[in-house]
């Protein structure tokens, strides 16, 4: 059995639970949110992993990173990550990451991009389990009609981290 090591981290838009396998992020989740609760429970499935409140070092890493990040002085994160989901959704996550900083796509643009463009429910439910939040970005896709949409953290943290990267773009 694997060991998923994992640590807690205070954003100014909520409590993010950070969690590492071997040298790699698998986990940048809203603490006690249930997306979180079910991105925990496909990890441990997925990898045959139990959980330890113990730090490694890419969770010192991830934390400094964020913490650049929320300081408006990092725009991009050189973390090895460690998605864990299906092909399908991975493909989608890619996508997520060629997002820039500071801007924003639909989940119709995101279909397009990976030649679905008609499976824009199917992205939409690969964005809604994206467990690596923020650093793969799942936060700059906003519906068709350029309003903000479903977020694990909520809208208001989704509406902070769209303005902190439109302030300090």
């Amino acid at each position: 059995m694997q060991q998923i090591n994992i640590q807690y981290y205070n954003s100014p838009c909520g409590e993010l639970i950070l969690a590492s396998v071997g040298d790699e992020l698998c986990l940048c989740d809203w603490n006690e949110k249930p997306c979180a609760e079910r991105n925990k429970l496909r990890l441990a499935r997925y990898m045959n992993a139990d959980f330890k409140i113990e730090t490694s070092s890419v969770l010192e890493l991830a934390r400094q990173q964020l913490d650049e990040y929320f300081l408006g002085i990092r725009r991009s994160f050189e973390i090895p990550l460690h998605p864990v989901g299906t092909d399908f959704q991975r493909k989608v996550w890619n996508a997520l990451l060629d997002i820039p900083y500071g801007e924003t796509r639909s989940y119709k643009e995101i279909a397009q991009s990976i030649g679905n463009p008609n499976c824009v429910r199917a992205v939409a439910g690969a964005i809604g389990a994206n467990g690596i939040s923020i650093l793969i970005p799942c936060h700059r896709i906003i519906g068709s009609n350029r309003s903000l949409t479903g977020f694990a953290g909520g809208l208001e943290a989704k509406r902070i981290l769209l303005e902190l990267e439109t302030e300090k773009s």
